[in-house]
């Protein structure tokens, strides 16, 4: 198994510095039911505003529903199809846009839905699983085919599983696989106080 820690400037929690998000899936190793119901309980604990919990989540596993999880693939841009198409499991990160008590925009929706999609990445970590969120996807096909009511918003898809080895992947895609982890600088996004006040110097 690739392991690409991240490389911080201060210790962090393992579990943090462990996640990141490969390609490689090895298509014979399933996620088992137990599984996946960790992880969505996991998510089902992130925060949200007014305990609102605007996050839906579409399951596809591929050893029990084969054509919902050929459906939720074909819905993902090609390029991301080719690598994909071996993860055993396929969840659709979606958000309701409106509040329950009073149906008014909830502006927090999106930001709390990415809270409880992280934590679905931190438990599969734990688990030993691996998780690669993707944007490229069809949202109009993606609605239409899963039959979403018009108020859900659909953020990401995860392909989750067993890291397999590089050497599964086409080139352009081992590539980025094989690359060094990277992030800003803590003194780029970080400020004390006002804007572009550095917080470390």
């Amino acid at each position: 198994m690739l392991e690409k820690p991240a490389k911080t400037q201060v210790m962090i929690q393992d579990l943090i510095a462990k996640r990141w998000s490969p390609r490689a899936f090895d298509p014979e190793k399933l996620v088992t039911r137990e599984q996946i119901i960790t992880l969505l309980e996991a998510a089902r604990w992130a925060p949200s505003s007014r305990n609102e919990q605007p996050w839906h989540f579409l399951v596809f596993d591929k050893q029990t529903n084969l054509a919902a999880w050929e459906n939720m693939l074909s819905c993902l841009d090609e390029a991301n199809q080719q690598w994909a198409k071996h993860a055993p499991l396929l969840i659709l990160t979606t958000a309701k846009g409106n509040f329950e008590h009073n149906n008014q925009p909830n502006r927090w929706a999106l930001y709390d839905c990415g809270a409880a999609a992280e934590n679905i990445c931190l438990q599969a970590t734990a688990l030993g699983l691996v998780v690669h969120q993707m944007g490229g996807f069809k949202l109009a096909k993606t609605h239409e085919l899963m039959g979403l009511p018009i108020e859900i918003t659909c953020l990401s898809v995860m392909a989750i599983g067993y890291q397999a080895s590089p050497e599964i992947l086409e080139d352009s895609f081992k590539t980025r696989e094989l690359e060094e982890r990277s992030r800003k600088p803590l003194t780029e996004s970080f400020y004390e106080g006002p804007w572009g006040v550095s917080l470390l110097t």
